[in-house]
């Protein structure tokens, strides 16, 4: 099984997202969520699906399988504490940090995040 990337990991939060706003995620909603084509959402689907992250619904509807979810969650938990920490920290926008912290969310390393979230519960407001 090979490692998620970037990208996939983009797919798996979106799908999340999707489900939390909307109780369903479909491939077109991946697409305009993400801004990308619907032939991407279906190749980067295939591949998801393939290591086990994704499942189609009966409907066309996309399930995370509890691999996928797990992963999702984490990934949405670090942008969440990304976006609040750069609009505390660095007094930009909400917008501003989200598309920032989509960046950072990849590559910020386990004890950087504990290190932001100890500071982020010793500095509540």
């Amino acid at each position: 099984m090979t490692e998620i990337h970037e990208s996939g990991e983009d797919y798996l939060e979106a799908i999340l997202r999707l489900q939390k706003e909307n109780g369903i995620a479909r491939s077109v909603d991946v697409a305009k969520k993400l801004n990308v084509s619907k032939p991407s959402v279906s190749r980067a689907m295939s591949i998801l699906e393939e290591n086990g992250y994704v499942q189609v619904g009966k409907i066309g509807s996309l399930e995370l399988t509890e691999k996928g979810k797990a992963k999702a969650e984490s990934v949405y938990a670090r942008h969440i504490l990304l976006t609040e920490f750069l609009v505390e920290i660095a007094k930009v926008s909400k917008e501003q940090a989200e598309i920032n912290a989509c960046r950072i969310e990849h590559y910020i390393d386990e004890d950087v995040k504990k290190g932001i979230e100890r500071w982020m519960e010793e500095n509540k407001s």
